[in-house]
């Protein structure tokens, strides 16, 4: 089966300090494939509370659109558990360049753990049955990209950790699932995050089969997203959902 599953939905510091929404990221499987997608806090509980149960050491992949603790907290358990403790040398680690070294995020006991890391920047990259693209660097305080996923027909995007700029719509215009980062309600100058009016923008722009909202801050939680999907979905007539920990979305 090919699915997407969010098994966290959390976004920035305090809904993920008090776990308000679980953080622990999503888990993508395609064909014989399976990666994990930014293993927040949470993610190795979140594996195993999973019904059906998923399973690290299947993972083929791990991926870090960059490593702030939200995104990176468990990054180390799930090396540890796609490796089985380092016993079996396998699997990819896709980071950026900022995420390995001295104020990096991967202890230096694990680096010998996976089969291979790569360093994620602009480009094509691919492992197993999964390819994907990074199409541009993100504007945020560490190195950050966000990815689309080729899977067969579906152009899979996950926009992640951003401040809006007019180029993520022509970098992901071909997207047919858009899955964008929306921390806050309204906008905020301060911080480089995307709030509800850039993320309906940038899918009116893109037009997606499916848009799919995540990584939510409290300003939004406090909003009520399942109020507002309604409205926008009614507004808007698109296919648009705000996630919620557990959700699958099959492909």
């Amino acid at each position: 089966m090919n699915f997407i599953k969010f098994l966290g939905t959390a976004g920035a510091r305090f809904v993920m300090i008090r776990q308000l929404r679980s953080s622990a990221g999503i888990w993508l499987s395609y064909k014989s494939t399976n990666a994990f997608i930014d293993p927040g806090p949470g993610a190795l509980v979140r594996c195993s509370s999973s019904k059906p149960k998923l399973d690290p050491a299947n993972l083929d992949a791990i991926i870090l659109t960059h490593k702030h603790l939200d995104h990176a907290g468990d990054v180390n358990a799930m090396i540890e558990a796609m490796t089985e403790g380092g016993f079996k040398k396998r699997g990819t680690l896709f980071l950026p360049q900022d995420a390995l070294g001295e104020d990096g995020v991967i202890f230096s006991y694990l680096k010998d753990f996976t089969e291979k890391k790569v360093i994620l920047k602009k480009g094509n990259f691919s492992i197993g049955d999964i390819e994907f693209e990074v199409p541009l660097k993100n504007k945020h305080p560490v190195e950050t990209y966000g990815i689309k996923f080729k899977l067969g027909k579906e152009v899979v995007s996950l926009v992640s950790d951003t401040d809006y700029f007019k180029e993520l719509i022509p970098a992901y215009k071909d997207s047919t699932i858009l899955i964008l980062n929306v921390v806050f309600y309204q906008k905020r100058d301060d911080i480089e995050h995307l709030c509800l009016e850039e993320a309906i923008e940038i899918i009116k722009a893109i037009k997606p089969k499916k848009a799919i909202l995540t990584h939510f801050g409290m300003t939004l939680l406090s909003a009520k997203p399942h109020i507002l999907e309604e409205k926008i979905r009614e507004s808007l007539k698109m296919d648009i959902v705000f996630a919620y920990d557990g959700m699958k979305i099959e492909l």
